[in-house]
Formats: C-alpha cells, sequence, structure tokens
C-alpha cells in the first residue's frame, strides 16, 4: 500500500495526533506515516538512551510502532497519543536490556552510591580525544551516554527532547518527584559547566536523519502489510 505524500498533504500537518489515529482508524492506514515521522525522533531518542545502539533503537521504533497500530483500540485519550507511544517503546527497550542480562538497570537507583563518578566524564581527555571532538554536539552526545541507565534516559528525554516533567514520568512510570531527583544527579554527574556551554544545540543532538526515517516508515508499513492489518 502506497503511503501518503506529505509534501502534497500540508494540511495534514496541522492535525493533532488524535485527528491522525481517528482518520487511521476510520480506514485511512496511510495516514499513520504521519505519526511515524512526528515521533520518530523522540522514540530514536528515548530508546538510545536506553539501549545505547543505534541498531536495536531502530528495532524498537519498529516493534512500538507495529504494536501500538495493534492496539490502536486500547488508546483511550486520557494522556496524550505521544506519551501512550513513548511508554510502548520504554517498556519494549526496557524488555530487550533485561533479555541482555546487563546489571544495571532503570529500577535500580537506590544501589548506585552517591559517590559514584562517570569515567567517561571524570577522566581528563587526551589531546588526541580534545582534537577528535569537533562539535559540542558529540561532547554532549558522549557525556549523556556515560550516565547509568537510571539517569540517561531521564537526561535524555528532559533535556534532548525536552519533554516536561510530568510527560516523562508518564512515559517512564515514576512520580515527578523522581524525575526531578534523577535529573538533578543526571547533571551532577554531566558537570554543570557542560550544559551551560551546549545551550541551544541540545536540540539538535542524537539526531534521526532522514534516510533512517524513510527506512523505519517503510519496514513498519511492510511489517503491518504482512499482519493483514490493512
Amino acid at each position: 500500500m502506497e503511503t501518503i505524500d506529505l509534501m502534497k498533504t500540508a494540511v495534514s500537518e496541522r492535525w493533532t495526533d488524535l485527528e491522525v489515529i481517528e482518520r487511521v482508524r476510520a480506514g485511512q492506514t496511510g495516514l499513520y506515516e504521519i505519526i511515524m515521522r512526528r515521533h520518530n525522533q523522540r522514540l530514536y531518542r528515548v530508546a538510545r538512551a536506553i539501549l545505547r545502539d543505534d541498531d536495536e533503537a531502530e528495532d524498537v521504533m519498529q516493534d512500538a510502532y507495529v504494536r501500538a497500530y495493534q492496539h490502536l483500540d486500547q488508546f483511550a485519550g486520557e494522556a496524550p497519543f505521544s506519551i501512550w507511544l513513548t511508554r510502548i517503546a520504554v517498556n519494549e527497550a526496557l524488555r530487550r536490556l533485561r533479555l541482555r542480562n546487563r546489571s544495571e538497570q532503570l529500577d535500580d537507583a537506590e544501589q548506585y552510591e552517591e559517590g559514584y563518578t562517570m569515567s567517561a566524564i571524570e577522566m581528563s581527555p587526551d589531546p588526541e580525544r580534545r582534537a577528535s571532538i569537533a562539535e559540542l554536539g558529540q561532547l554532549l552526545e558522549d557525556a549523556v551516554l556515560g550516565l547509568p541507565d537510571h539517569y540517561r534516559v531521564v537526561v535524555m528525554m528532559r533535556d534532548i527532547e525536552q519533554m516536561t516533567a510530568a510527560e516523562t514520568a508518564a512515559a517512564l512510570d515514576l512520580t515527578e518527584q523522581n524525575v526531578k531527583v534523577r535529573l538533578h544527579r543526571g547533571h551532577a554527574l554531566m558537570r554543570n559547566w557542560l550544559f551551560a556551554r551546549v545551550g541551544e544545540i541540545c536540540k539538535t543532538a542524537f539526531p534521526f536523519m532522514a534516510v533512517r526515517c524513510d527506512r523505519v516508515v517503510a519496514s513498519v508499513f511492510s511489517r503491518l502489510t504482512e499482519l493483514a492489518n490493512f
């Protein structure tokens, strides 16, 4: 099935997620592409923060979109669709993380001592390393990815994706207070001077490029077609 030509349907960009979903439910399945392109960046960043693997983050995105499509009838609209979708991606990423038998998990915050230090940040990079970091955006990515899991995903959502504390709490099934604590501790580990110097470049870190966006959209539609949901 052909997907929509977004260049020719600019009016669709003014629709809310809920309006798009209602049209998809009504049979305009091609419009699901709007949802994917609208939320690819966020889902990639969140999955990347949890798994620290580009390819696996893409797989999580595809699984999240397929699962969301299959359960659109369960979306009641009580919370924003973006949060519902992000929560699905978070759960899938955490499932994969558990299967890896990793020792560090998002729910293990209390097991870390207050004196924990980030080796990637505390250690002064050698001259060759400093010379290789041509852009502050790369430095920011290194700093974020060096955080423990439970801090990293919160920093990614709040500072990079610029989600609110309430949205982050809903997506991670935490209290807003827990989100604030983890964000504060994450900032402490990253050093305040890092964010003070990065500033607006936060918005451009962890980009999800157009080619990859197209690949995810095409793969999701292919899987949905195979599942005979169209």
